[in-house]
């Protein structure tokens, strides 16, 4: 088995289960965060500082971030929050189509509720255009949500473009951090941005946590979505769970330490995997060499059919796209929308790398991709 689907997860890093066992084991640990006795205040001690690790790695204070189960929730608190809290100010919304389905679906939900959503096309390599963008802004728009890295692409975004424009004119902006944070620099306290989320699984983390960034900004808030605590200044109710959150700090601790270390090496990886294909005859990039986040490499084939490319690469653990969307049998609604018919969407294949993967498995990745589309071609060769 080859595993290069690091954008849908990856193993934890045996530091943070060993931080998460000890979190478990100590006695007291097991207490309620929101009990103020000694033992309680053992375990908000150990989330305290799980905050201040987090905080340093995207600069920040440590009292802006709320935790979650993961980006799914920070999208959905912060979208549908955001958007509710705001909503006597102005009802019109504006997104990509080519965002994670945690954000599309708030927003057309919100679209059934009475707002208006302008949903802004990429540029062919996946970018937004600032100039078009800055074009269906009104008066009335409450919220911007576009993601830093995306997670079928790896495209990235502008986001101190972007969130200048919004800042600007009193709009919200909403980042989708979950394949940005802990892999690329983020620096909160310089950029104009309101609403940032990120999870602990797509950089070594345990699944299951995750943050929203809330800026400390007039007008910068949301509406909870969840009722029964007062937890998380209400925003977020629920016991925390101590050992997830240590886990996610660990992380983060993690990151910050390798991640010059950690681009330079995934870079590489992705040049030798690239190298190894590019003579094939009829490859297309979905997204950018230049513009793209060097940990994903999303590639279609023309002339081949994706099911059937996908079962020919096994061993190989790779993704049609979005692993959230991969039981669909619809092409990538992202690839659609970067203007690709559905026979290329349908052929895409997103190679993801980390930490862990080797120059043995990429090369080996290499044989087994060039071996699978060279003999699907022969079998079903598609007339010119």
């Amino acid at each position: 088995m080859i595993y290069l689907d690091y954008a849908a997860s990856t193993p934890v890093d045996p530091a943070i289960i060993d931080a998460m066992s000890a979190a478990m084991a100590a006695p007291g640990n097991y207490a309620n965060p929101s009990s103020t006795h000694s033992e309680g205040r053992q375990s908000i001690d150990l989330i305290s500082a799980a905050a201040e690790r987090l905080a340093a790695l995207v600069n920040t204070s440590p009292d802006r971030l709320i935790w979650t189960s993961g980006a799914t929730e920070s999208d959905n608190l912060a979208i549908f929050g955001a958007a509710t809290y705001r909503q006597d100010r102005g009802r019109h919304l504006v997104s990509m189509r080519t965002e994670h389905k945690a954000v599309t679906d708030p927003f057309a939900t919100l679209a059934k509720r009475g707002f208006e959503v302008t949903w802004v096309d990429p540029e062919p390599d996946g970018r937004v255009d600032l100039g078009k963008l800055e074009s269906v802004l009104r008066d009335d728009t409450q919220l911007v949500s576009i993601m830093h890295v995306n997670n079928e692409t790896g495209i990235i975004q502008d986001i101190g473009g972007i969130g200048a424009l919004c800042r600007d004119r009193g709009i919200l902006y909403h980042v989708d951090a979950a394949q940005s944070c802990g892999k690329l620099p983020i620096d909160l306290d310089a950029l104009p941005v309101d609403l940032m989320s990120m999870t602990a699984h797509k950089f070594y983390g345990p699944k299951g946590t995750g943050a929203l960034y809330i800026a400390d900004r007039k007008g910068v808030h949301v509406d909870p979505m969840l009722f029964g605590g007062g937890q998380q200044r209400r925003l977020r109710p629920g016991t925390l769970p101590t050992q997830q959150i240590v886990g996610f700090g660990e992380t983060a601790a993690i990151a910050a330490q390798r991640m010059n270390q950690d681009l330079a090496h995934l870079r590489a990886l992705r040049d030798r995997f690239w190298a190894g294909i590019r003579d094939l005859p009829g490859l297309v990039v979905n997204g950018s060499l230049e513009h793209g986040f060097p940990g994903i490499l999303n590639v279609s084939a023309e002339g081949v059919e994706g099911e059937s490319l996908l079962l020919a690469l096994e061993p190989l653990c790779v993704a049609t796209g979005s692993a959230c969307n991969s039981k669909s049998q619809e092409p990538s609604y992202v690839l659609r929308a970067l203007g690709r018919s559905d026979e290329l969407a349908q052929s895409a294949i997103r190679f993801s790398f980390g930490r862990p993967t080797t120059d043995a498995e990429i090369d080996a990745a290499v044989e087994l991709y060039r071996g699978a589309v060279t003999r699907l071609r022969q079998l079903a060769p598609v007339a010119a």
